[in-house]
C-alpha cells in the first residue's frame, strides 16, 4: 500500500473512533462524512446493489456497522494527491 493510500485509511479508521455508535442511520451519513455522500445517494446506491453490503433496518430506519461501512468508504475512494 502507497504512503499516500495508508494515510487516506488512517483518517477513514479515525472516523470509527470519533463516531459515538456501533451504527450510522442512513439520515447520518452525511454527517458521517462530512457531507461527501448524501442519504439520498445512499439509498440510490443500496437500490443499484451497490451500497454496502452489511445493512440493517431498526425500526423505519437503514443503518450500516460502522466498520463495514468505512471499509466500502475505502473502497470506493480514489485519493487525489
Amino acid at each position: 500500500m502507497s504512503e499516500q493510500n495508508s494515510e487516506v485509511k488512517k483518517h477513514f479508521n479515525e472516523l470509527i473512533e470519533k463516531w459515538p455508535s456501533s451504527f450510522v442511520s442512513r439520515d447520518k451519513v452525511p454527517e458521517f462524512t462530512g457531507g461527501a455522500i448524501s442519504s439520498g445517494r445512499m439509498a440510490n446506491l443500496d437500490c443499484l446493489g451497490e451500497g454496502p453490503a452489511q445493512r440493517v433496518r431498526l425500526g423505519r430506519k437503514v443503518c450500516y456497522p460502522v466498520k463495514p461501512f468505512v471499509e466500502w468508504l475505502i473502497n470506493r475512494s480514489v485519493s487525489l494527491g
